[in-house]
Formats: structure tokens, C-alpha cells, sequence
């Protein structure tokens, strides 16, 4: 990405906090979405309960924790949980929001961290789903963050860890899974994606700063569906810039300096 006052991450990390509503909850990982739940708290969803795997539920951090462990991710919440509780919350129904990321994405938004290759001689062997397949099985929307390019976005992953649309439309609800649950946006370097179409397949809808649809048909290894009104996401504020590097990430853990 050209030099535009912004980095590739300042840009991916406000478009991930802007589809954070406020007075919702959202149960955030490691890294990026952590970051998203903290500048959309700091910005225009103070309600935002964030909820972390480890077991910190509401908090309000100080500064960036380095892991969902961290104490910080305890800092002023409502509950010091556990790992059990959250996931019976995700189960039950309570989280608006769900974060992931992952090493290979389908058209259906089935994730794979698992194995790369086959599953009993695999290429790479990955860490696998930990809460993962939790949240993405009862998150009422997750947003998934992944880097676009052709070995990452692929016509079927290599093991599904964690489900998508499965199959195509009624596929989760003939799983077992709940109704009005599953993949809601995927931001990568180049754009946003939504799952809206008739197919449940991914449907580019915005496009960032500089792309091109070119660019976005050129790292993805399936047909990618295209929304009718394509729309370009906004660039970070100073505003924003500020509170991410100076309120949330001071240390550069994330954000290098």
C-alpha cells in the first residue's frame, strides 16, 4: 500500500471498529480486533462489552494487554471469568459480535486453522480452532479479518475448522446451528466483503482507498461476487490515528512506532 498518512493496519483496524454498534457485545482475540473493540469503545460505542476468551468480561483497558490472558483484559470489567463461561455465553446466544481470523477462507466463509494439505499428511500443520469454531458457530455476526491473496482465499479450504454457510443457504440451520448466526463481513488489505447475496457467497461491497475490482479478482481463487453500488471505505482520521497510537497502542506492540 502506498504511503497515504495511514498504514495498511490503521486502515483495517478502523474499518473493523466502525461495524461495532454500541450497547452490543463482542468477543475479540489477539492482535487487530482487539485493537477494533478498544478504538470503537474510545469512539462511538462506549456500551461496547467487550468479552475475551481467557474470561474478562467488560472491561475497559487502559492500554493494549499483549494476549486475551493479560491482566489488563480484567481492568475495571463487570466479571473475571472463565474460559468455560464465555463459551456458554457464546452458546447461549450473548455475543452480537464475534472476531477470527484465518489461514484459509472459502467463498462460504468456512474458515480453516487447522492443516494445510491433507489432514493425515498435512503441509503445515496449524494451531487449530481453540474458541474458534465457538464463535463462529454461535456469534450472531462474525467478522472475520484475513490478508487477500490466492493461497488464503480459495474455492474450498484444505479442513474446515470452523463454519461458515457450510455449503450454501440452510446449510447451518440443517447443522444444527442457530438461525441468523454466521459470517457477516470479511475485511482484508483490499476490501470489504458480505455474505448477502442469494448464494452466501462472499460479495465484495467496498473496495479501499487505491483498489481496484482487478486487484480484488486478482487475489482471490474463486469467482467473486461484486454488489451492485460498490462503496470505498474510509481512511483513518487523525482522530482515530491518535487514539491508536497514543490512548491504545503507546508501547507499539501492535502499531509499531
Amino acid at each position: 500500500m502506498e504511503n497515504k498518512g495511514y498504514s495498511e493496519n490503521e486502515l483495517l483496524i478502523c474499518v473493523a471498529s466502525k461495524l461495532l454498534e454500541d450497547k452490543t457485545s463482542a468477543l475479540v482475540g489477539t492482535g487487530l480486533p482487539m485493537l477494533a473493540g478498544m478504538l470503537a469503545q474510545k469512539t462511538h460505542a462506549p456500551g461496547l462489552l467487550i468479552i475475551f476468551e481467557a474470561g474478562g468480561i467488560g472491561p475497559i483497558m487502559p492500554t493494549l494487554p499483549i494476549s486475551v490472558g493479560d491482566s489488563r483484559t480484567f481492568h475495571r470489567a463487570i466479571a473475571a471469568s472463565s474460559m468455560h463461561d464465555v463459551m456458554s455465553f457464546a452458546q447461549a446466544g450473548y455475543v452480537d459480535f464475534g472476531f477470527l481470523g484465518a489461514a484459509q477462507l472459502d467463498k462460504h466463509g468456512n474458515i480453516n486453522t487447522t492443516v494445510i494439505g491433507d489432514h493425515d499428511h498435512p503441509k503445515a500443520r496449524l494451531p487449530g480452532s481453540g474458541g474458534a469454531n465457538d464463535v463462529g458457530s454461535f456469534a450472531r455476526r462474525t467478522i472475520i479479518i484475513i490478508r487477500q491473496d490466492k493461497k488464503r482465499l480459495v474455492e474450498k479450504c484444505d479442513f474446515i475448522t470452523t463454519p461458515g454457510y457450510l455449503d450454501g443457504p440452510g446449510a447451518r440451520e440443517r447443522a444444527g446451528l442457530p438461525k441468523n448466526s454466521g459470517p457477516y463481513r470479511v475485511i482484508t488489505q483490499l476490501g470489504v466483503f458480505d455474505f448477502n447475496g442469494a448464494n452466501k457467497t462472499m460479495r465484495l461491497i467496498a473496495m479501499h482507498p487505491g483498489v481496484t475490482v482487478a486487484d480484488v479478482e486478482a487475489n482471490t481463487s474463486f469467482e467473486i461476487e461484486v454488489a451492485p453500488h460498490l462503496e470505498t471505505t474510509a481512511p483513518p482520521t487523525a482522530r482515530e490515528i491518535e487514539i491508536l497510537h497514543r490512548e491504545i497502542d503507546p508501547a507499539g506492540i501492535v502499531l509499531k512506532k
